[in-house]
């Protein structure tokens, strides 16, 4: 992409996402994602009620009366955007790509993070790490983020959700909010993966699909092709037996995502390419608060 025309996309992008962050999620995701835990601010005599085991002994015992820790809620956050770059990203049938979707609901979640003060970094992942933005602050780091989305070409086509939350759990060492972006057509078992970097941060899954996916349209015979392998094979898809298999192996693969999410105690939402994903993200805010 020439660099005048990736500048063009990267303030439209920009425009975009920042309004919507700023007059819509503001204060959804604020209370959606909390700080990573209480941080100690000061000391005050024992009242009636205080629970015994924030008591601060050294303190009772210079002044001869009972005083108590008191806590406060450290805000400040780090997200990670976990984005599969992976061969079947580049799928769309309505007016949009998957890819795009995730650009905007990506460049969304940055916006909103940097309006909480909290930093945010990258993964792109396909069956390898493909890159990684530590996290930092700023708008300027933002738009770099944009950039990244709308112009990075992975060297794999292919995915390994397991590779990356390993590489995820290494990298990040102190816990993180992380939103693992993906269509999750992956061949592998993630589940146990997900369990472990779920114990350490909080995961949120967000799968993004089309339309296409879940059905086949009569129109007769069809090559398909798989993206991330590239093997192609002809279906009829004019046979309402063939459609039939088509739309419940999509029904197993969907079951079986969310059995995994559910086992793993992962916060997670669906957002299809011709589906409004404001909507979407709000209702997953307010599963969380």
């Amino acid at each position: 992409m020439e660099t005048s025309e990736l500048l063009k996309k990267v303030r439209k992008i920009e425009i975009k996402t920042r309004g919507l962050s700023r007059n819509i999620f503001a204060g959804e995701y604020h209370s959606a994602f909390k700080g990573r835990g209480m941080a100690f601010s000061e000391v005050r005599e024992y009242q009636f009620g205080d629970d015994i085991r924030d008591i601060d002994w050294n303190v009772t015992a210079r002044y001869a009366r009972p005083y108590v820790k008191i806590f406060e809620e450290e805000r400040e956050l780090t997200v990670m955007l976990m984005i599969d770059v992976s061969g079947s990203k580049d799928f769309g049938t309505v007016h949009i790509m998957k890819n795009e979707i995730t650009t905007e609901i990506a460049a969304t979640l940055a916006f909103s993070a940097i309006q909480n003060n909290d930093k945010i970094g990258v993964i792109f992942f396909s069956d390898k790490i493909e890159k990684f933005i530590p996290p930092q602050k700023g708008r300027k780091h933002i738009l770099y983020i944009i950039r990244e989305l709308l112009d990075f070409q992975p060297e794999n086509k292919e995915t390994d959700i397991s590779q990356a939350l390993k590489y995820l759990t290494s990298v990040i060492k102190k816990r993180c909010t992380t939103f693992l972006i993906s269509d999750f057509i992956d061949k592998g078992n993630y589940s146990d993966a997900l369990t472990i970097a779920n114990r350490k941060h909080d995961i949120v899954a967000i799968q993004v699909y089309d339309r296409r996916e879940t059905e086949l349209p009569s129109v007769g015979l069809i090559k398909m092709k798989d993206s991330e392998t590239g093997s192609e094979r002809w279906i009829d898809s004019s046979s309402s037996s063939v459609r039939k298999m088509y739309n419940e192996w999509w029904n197993r693969r969907q079951e079986k995502m969310m059995q995994s999410f559910n086992k793993c105690r992962v916060d997670s939402v669906s957002v299809r390419t011709e589906d409004d994903y404001v909507k979407s993200l709000l209702a997953l805010f307010h599963k969380r608060n």
